[in-house]
């Protein structure tokens, strides 16, 4: 049996549930700076967030809903910049403390580094938000906890493709045995997936009710002692909280089912 020595986190929605309160809203603050009267409210940021990155889902919206802009020999540009204004609205929303981490993320985190396990990232998110969402909910130095941080346009193709995971693993110098990720959409377990990395999945409001097959359990969240998650699907207890020991078992699972 190959050891698992390293867990690999997916960040929006995973380590916080930054989608709904945290890039919705900067959007809509990067559109109305740039005098734009576009408006993604609960519902359609829902079905936005079928696209992965930023950049792409803009170009997304623009082209079912204004595809008049797609005319503008500057739209090219419009978007970049539109997304620069959007990443610093996010990070002045983070420093504010306004998007905490989920339940059981920081007990988990601090329980792989006192066990000796690597923690590295896998996102399609801007590595300026993962820093910032890292700096003021863990504090600067967590930077450092993380080995790998894979984030933003590193590689060409986003989630589902697997190209984000497939560029951490190579960077940590591992294979994907060796790893359990944690995602929170369909689309990110199909990523982990396609790279071969066994994956815990923990919903939210916006991802509950997708298609996680293939995932080694889906949970409400990482759970705390007095707040334990709820089980949606797996070989897990019902009700409970994700530790180094629970992690290892999944592993176990896998290599031997």
């Amino acid at each position: 049996m190959i050891p698992m020595n390293t867990l690999i986190f997916d960040v929006d929605g995973t380590l916080a549930d930054t989608e709904r309160d945290g890039h919705r809203p900067s959007f809509n603050l990067a559109f109305k700076e740039f005098g734009l009267d576009w408006e993604w409210d609960v519902p359609l940021y829902g079905e936005l967030l079928a696209v992965t990155g930023g950049k792409e889902r803009i170009r997304h919206y623009v082209a079912r809903h204004h595809p008049e802009q797609l005319l503008d020999a500057r739209f090219d540009e419009l978007v970049v910049q539109l997304h620069q204004s959007k990443t610093r609205h996010y990070m002045a929303l983070l420093e504010k403390g306004a998007i905490p981490l989920r339940p059981g993320v920081r007990r988990l985190l601090d329980d792989a580094r006192q066990a000796g396990l690597t923690l590295a990232i896998a996102t399609t998110t801007t590595p300026e938000n993962v820093s910032s969402l890292l700096s003021t909910t863990l504090g600067p130095e967590s930077l450092d906890w993380f080995k790998v941080i894979a984030a933003g346009d590193i590689v060409p193709a986003k989630k589902p493709a697997p190209d984000i995971y497939l560029w951490a693993l190579e960077a940590l110098g591992i294979s994907a045995p060796e790893a359990l990720a944690f995602e929170d959409s369909e689309n990110g377990l199909r990523s982990a997936r396609a790279a071969g990395l066994t994956t815990l999945v923990t919903i939210n409001e916006y991802t509950r009710g997708q298609d996680f097959s293939g995932a080694r359990a889906v949970l409400s969240d990482l759970g705390e002692p007095d707040q334990p998650y709820t089980l949606h699907q797996g070989q897990l207890s019902a009700a409970g909280w994700v530790t180094v020991d629970l992690c290892r078992h999944l592993m176990q699972q896998t290599q031997h089912p």
